[in-house]
């Protein structure tokens, strides 16, 4: 259990730097080695999740990028990433292992924020069917280590939970038996093996960089704002990297 000052200590960064968002996606769209991918013939098969409240629609400059490279990407399905990370797990354990059996070979995990988070989870859960894992500034040593304006949607939306709201998670998520393996999978070791990236930003001023640093997973430092990693030309060049499994 984290404790109260973990929780509130601001992320290092300013929430401001989050407006780089369009800067990153240019300097993306104008890096010439990125935009002419190599198309792997034995590219393996990619599970994209998405952040915080955020879909699948987020992630749509990854997927395209990915699906040039070679690969067959599968989304999680999101309108919002909202849900009980429960349920959330055990949805995508489902999609996790329908693409597994279809391309017959082991997946690779990209998810960003609290994507990853899940991404993590599944990994633990379901070894076999995981090639790689990829975070992207993915707080998986305290959930909670967010900006304060984060926090307060954070609790707006579990009393929605509390009211009976379909498909939000509640305030028992936090310490109920809903999400129990799922908050323990978070912090247990990865399966021998298995490729796994953690990749932070001292300026991501959404989460603390500091809960983005796994202890089960290579710690890879980019300059980025949060929302941007989807989108920021460092962060592909180490998924071009890991993705050669």
């Amino acid at each position: 259990m984290v404790s109260e000052a973990s929780v509130a200590a601001p992320p290092v960064a300013p929430l401001w730097g989050e407006l780089r968002y369009s800067g990153e996606l240019v300097r993306l769209l104008a890096d010439r080695a990125l935009r002419q991918v190599h198309r792997r013939e034995d590219a393996p098969p990619v599970l994209l999740i998405p952040g915080f409240m955020a879909g699948d629609a987020s992630l749509t400059m990854m997927r395209h990028w990915l699906r040039r490279r070679g690969h067959r990407v599968a989304m999680s399905g999101m309108l919002a990433n909202v849900d009980c990370a429960g349920r959330s797990v055990a949805r995508l354990q489902g999609q996790l292992a329908e693409l597994a059996s279809d391309c017959g070979r082991p997946v690779v995990l990209v998810g960003q924020s609290r994507g990853g988070a899940l991404a993590r989870a599944l990994a633990v859960r379901d070894p076999e069917r995981v090639a790689g894992l990829v975070m992207l500034g993915s707080p998986v040593c305290d959930s909670l280590a967010v900006s304060a304006p984060v926090l307060s949607t954070v609790r707006w939306l579990a009393r929605l939970g509390d009211l009976g709201l379909p498909g939000v998670f509640s305030t028992r998520c936090r310490d109920g038996a809903c999400c129990e393996s799922f908050r323990e999978h978070l912090s247990s070791p990865l399966a021998p093996g298995m490729a796994a990236v953690a990749i932070h930003s001292r300026s991501d001023g959404i989460v603390d960089w500091r809960a983005c640093l796994d202890p089960h997973a290579e710690q890879v430092e980019v300059d980025s704002s949060h929302c941007g990693m989807s989108v920021h030309p460092a962060v592909y060049r180490v998924l071009d990297r890991v993705l050669d499994v």
